[in-house]
């Protein structure tokens, strides 16, 4: 999400007006989950993505509609039997996506998404709040602004603080939302650095994981060099990567947003992770074994020059202690840990 909104601030920054494309309701199986975005250029391209296939196409399509009034626009979707197939996923979902007209010569637009692009860098929190009023008919104009953990504001919006307050509590502490108060209505974005979660191994707990992971707000990636398991049919809301072979990790863009979670069919194979993975600043590096598996391998590793320090930092065995047996108890229990590194994260940001 940072790459999409510094992409977006270098497009208003030379005077391109975009359309910007957002998720803020979904259901059933879906493309994508809520708060997925997409800019869409003049020229049709895109940046980012709403989860492709048919809802895509019809996205960049309504897209030139928005670019020739100048006015944003909420599109309903529903994607059941035919259009499911079409869009390339096994079952239907619904929701809703927000076309917005995003004008370059409007110095509060750069001036939000800076603020937004600040408030992740820093991992703090933040809230968007963007008010849709107007007839139907005419589709509805824009105000929007950033309301800050401190309760500061960027932007010009015009709303009572008592108003503004209510609209950042509540659910919008959660996921991004509709809401309408007074005869306006919003759509309620949080802002905060959700982090990436690089899954390597598609097996069964993986295949629990993903799920959670996305329900609570992290972007997923998964890793295998088997595409019968790395496949859109088994994880349908995840970035999915077919390797030749596990040492890749260098591939990936790392950085101290990202949660690693070794969860591979063999120790050969964790080890070749987990000995790249050492060498990140990951905020998160956690891997799946017995006591004695970690024993053998973290002996290995100071071998190979890693101190018990640098070692101390691997989550493993994996997950908070739940007595957790089956692939899904195992899941609640990794992810229920990446939700606590985040957490703790974002405190330590707070306190400056």
């Amino acid at each position: 999400m940072k790459k999409l909104y510094k992409n977006l601030i270098q497009l208003l920054s030379s005077g391109e007006n975009v359309v910007l494309a957002t998720i803020f309701h979904s259901a059933g199986s879906a493309p994508r989950s809520a708060g997925a975005k997409m800019i869409i250029r003049a020229d049709g391209s895109i940046i980012g993505t709403v989860g492709g296939g048919r809802l895509e196409a019809e996205t960049i399509e309504l897209a030139k509609q928005v670019r020739d009034n100048r006015r944003s626009l909420i599109q309903p979707f529903d994607l059941t039997g035919s259009d499911a197939a079409g869009a390339g996923m096994i079952c239907g979902g619904s929701g809703e996506i927000l076309l917005e007209y995003i004008a370059a010569a409007n110095s509060d637009n750069q001036q939000i998404y800076e603020a937004v692009l600040s408030t992740m860098d820093k991992a703090q929190k933040a809230w968007l709040i963007t008010e849709l009023t107007g007839q139907p008919a005419n589709g509805p104009e824009r105000q929007q602004c950033l309301v800050r953990q401190d309760g500061s504001v960027v932007g010009n919006f015009q709303c009572e603080p008592e108003f503004m307050e209510k609209l950042s509590g509540g659910p919008a502490k959660i996921s991004i939302h509709a809401d309408a108060r007074d005869g306006r209505s919003f759509i309620v974005e949080p802002i905060r650095t959700t982090g990436v979660v690089y899954l390597f191994g598609a097996g069964h707990v993986s295949q629990q994981i993903a799920r959670l992971t996305d329900m609570v707000g992290f972007a997923t990636v998964v890793i295998d060099d088997r595409p019968d398991f790395a496949n859109r049919e088994r994880f349908p809301l995840c970035e999915i990567v077919v390797v030749d072979n596990f040492a890749c990790v260098s591939d990936f863009p790392i950085n101290q947003d990202s949660y690693l979670v070794i969860v591979t069919r063999g120790h050969l194979h964790d080890s070749v992770v987990l000995e790249q993975a050492l060498q990140t600043e990951a905020a998160y590096i956690g891997m799946i074994g017995s006591k004695k598996k970690r024993a053998d391998l973290f002996a290995l590793l100071q071998t190979k020059g890693f101190s018990p320090a640098k070692l101390a930092q691997v989550h493993s065995p994996i997950g908070i202690d739940i007595y957790a047996e089956t692939p899904a108890e195992i899941a609640v229990s990794i992810v229920a840990e990446l939700i606590k590194v985040r957490a703790e994260r974002e405190k330590c940001a707070a306190q400056g």
